[in-house]
């Protein structure tokens, strides 16, 4: 049996999550993998932080509104101490995007390898802005990277190329990556206009008081660069996506859709080309002939094309915190298996 000690960077829905799936699977963990846990250390970014080396109770921490209650002694304010301290063999970092630069998860991730933990991450930041760095910083000091969770939540996408197929060539991608805008055009064909599509999404969370991350294609354009950064092993940025958002489709050009017998999904693609990788982001009419026409609402896909399998599709359903928290499970119990 062995024994391994976690902390958390970021305790919001996702890590919430990830706490309960920690205790539902406590026991089957232990049973087929022979693999205990405990959780030592938590760092929010303005509910406090704790340390306890001998474990903090998760049901207390899902519920608690400041950690430091929980802390045996008071925790650095700053994380990067926090992260040298801890003690923990495993660290989740869920702290909030970047599309920038990737900062401070990127710092984070790096302090983390670097003091020899393992470190999964369902932020998207430091998979574009420094994945091939942390990579190698995992690689010198004998730990795994990983971060399945970053496109299409828990789906396994990375894990899938990483593990079942090797030797594998990844040509082009094409895919449905950003939930909040196909569920918007969804109920844009059925009668609401962009606001209040717009609105709905925000409603039930999945869209930012601010959607423009979302309805202009960046969201997407970072899970493209992502994808391509680690299945292509080609550093791409957002930036570098020819991004066109959802912003300027109409009522009217929903309905001319319709009538054509095709609905508009917002489209993305990397493709290996002579002169190097290619990459958008646009909104299309697609034909019930293409896998996309059938993708609604917060559902997404992922056609891979490679030079041994041919179309490979992954879809993901019903996303949600719970199964952004199971991809970092799963890259846990990947990195110490």
């Amino acid at each position: 049996m062995t024994h391994y000690k976690l902390a958390f960077i970021g305790f919001g829905n996702v890590g919430r999550a990830l706490a309960r799936l920690l205790l539902d699977k406590q026991a089957d963990i232990q049973k087929q993998y022979g693999i205990t846990y405990s959780t030592v250390a938590i760092a929010t970014g303005r509910h406090g932080a704790a340390i306890q080396p001998a474990g903090i109770d998760l049901e207390q921490a899902i519920t608690v509104k400041d950690f430091n209650a929980l802390s045996e002694r008071p925790a650095p304010t700053d994380m990067l101490t926090f992260i040298k301290e801890c003690g923990a063999d495993v660290l989740f970092e869920n702290s909030p995007v970047s599309y920038a630069d990737g900062e401070p998860a990127l710092s984070h991730l790096r302090a983390t390898l670097q003091a020899g933990m393992h470190a999964s991450t369902a932020n998207k930041g430091p998979v574009v802005h420094g994945y091939h760095e942390l990579r190698a910083i995992a690689e010198q000091h004998g730990v795994k990277f990983f971060h399945e969770s970053t496109v299409m939540d828990g789906a396994p996408l990375f894990s899938t190329f990483r593990a079942a197929l090797p030797a594998a060539r990844l040509l082009r991608f094409t895919g449905i990556l950003n939930s909040t805008t196909n569920l918007m055009l969804s109920r844009m064909e059925n009668g609401e206009s962009f606001d209040e599509a717009v609105a709905y999404a925000q409603s039930i969370g999945i869209a930012e008081t601010d959607p423009s991350g979302d309805v202009d294609g960046w969201d997407a354009s970072i899970k493209v660069a992502a994808l391509t950064t680690v299945l292509m092993d080609v550093p791409f940025k957002p930036q570098d996506v020819d991004r066109t958002g959802i912003r300027a489709i109409t009522p009217e050009d929903i309905a001319a859709a319709k009538a054509e017998g095709k609905r508009w999904k917002l489209l993305c693609r990397a493709e290996r080309m002579p002169e190097g990788v290619k990459a958008k982001v646009w909104p299309e009419k697609v034909g019930p002939e293409t896998p996309f026409y059938q993708i609604d609402g917060t559902t997404s896909i992922v056609q891979f094309e490679t030079d041994v399998l041919g179309r490979l599709s992954i879809i993901e359903e019903n996303p949600g915190p719970h199964t952004t928290a199971y991809g970092l499970l799963a890259d846990f119990l990947n990195a110490v298996r």
